[in-house]
Parts: structure tokens; sequence; C-alpha cells
């Protein structure tokens, strides 16, 4: 099976491999990151090797029920950008998520990853609706899913298990019809 590249003007998004371990271990490590993070940074490199093993046990499944990318720029991995919870045919849809490292915040890296991940969803995968969720303080997060063409649809009272604290939710989603190509 042929790995998967998707690109834009600046990134190359390719599925994770085994090999990307020690990068993702980093980028999961640092507070910055894991700040509205449900994961929590792990124990050991261990933890996201059995981590990246279930993503890439899940990609191989036939269909497919997740996507998981690596986010490069000029060659440079920034981060990760998913896409989950695929697989119940009558809902067309999906649940996408990312993670950059935080040198790279602030550069629109995660607002054209995500736009590109969205328009794979819509045609490539002809999925009707896509969404997504944020911990309501983690305002740069607010700001790639709105820039993205996503709609706030509503708030969850404490969803998030975030060090130890339940977290609200903002809830987003796009739908085929809203996505600006």
């Amino acid at each position: 099976m042929s790995e998967l590249t998707l690109k834009t003007t600046r990134l190359i998004l390719r599925e994770v491999e085994l090999n990307d371990v020690d990068l993702i271990h980093n980028l999961h490590s640092l507070p910055e990151t894991d700040e509205f993070n449900t994961l929590g940074i792990p124990a050991n490199k261990e933890v996201t090797e059995k981590l990246v093993k279930e993503w890439l046990k899940s990609q191989q499944q036939e269909p497919k029920t997740r996507y998981t990318f690596k986010i490069e720029c000029s060659d440079k991995f920034i981060g990760l950008i998913g896409l989950k919870n695929l697989g119940v045919p009558n809902y067309e849809s999906g649940e996408v998520w990312y993670k950059l490292h935080k040198d790279f915040w602030g550069n629109g890296y995660a607002t054209e990853a995500l736009t590109r991940i969205l328009e794979f969803c819509f045609v490539d995968l002809n999925l009707h609706r896509i969404e997504a969720g944020c911990a309501v303080e983690n305002i740069g997060s607010i700001r790639v899913l709105e820039k993205a063409g996503m709609t706030r649809e509503g708030r969850k009272r404490k969803k998030l298990p975030i060090r130890g604290e339940w977290k609200d939710n903002f809830f987003y989603a796009i739908l085929e019809e809203d996505f600006k190509y």
C-alpha cells in the first residue's frame, strides 16, 4: 500500500510511519502543545510508539477509519493533522484534529493544513460533514477552525479531561456545501 501524500503551496502532508515516533514524541512532550490536549504528555517514548502503532493499524483497515498525517514545511516536521471516526456510511462524516509544534505557530500552517484536509474529505472521500472540537480557552485553535470555514455549533460542558480538570469544549462543523474550494 502506497503512502498517501497531500500537498499545499507550502506544506506536504504525509501519512505517519513508525520511523516518525521520535518526532511525534518530541511534539507530544512539549508543555505548550499539551496545554489543551486530552492525551497528556507521554510518560516515555514507548507510550508514543504504542499510539503511533494504533494509528498505523487503523490506517490499514479497509475501509479506512482514520488518517494521520505528519505536516512538513521545507522538509521539516512541524506537526500532525488527522481525520478520525470514519466508517459509519450513513453519516458520511468524520472528525479532524491537529497539533503543531510551538515554533511554527502563527504562520497560518494549521489553517492551510486543515483546509487541505477538508478538501480531501469532500473531494476524495465524498464526505458530507466534518466536525472538530477544542477547549473554549484555546483561542489559537478557534481561529484556525473559523478561518478554515468551520461553524461553531455549540458548547459541551466539562467534556475534556485536561490535566485532571474537566474543561468545556466548543464543537465545530463544516458541510460539503459550505466548503470554499
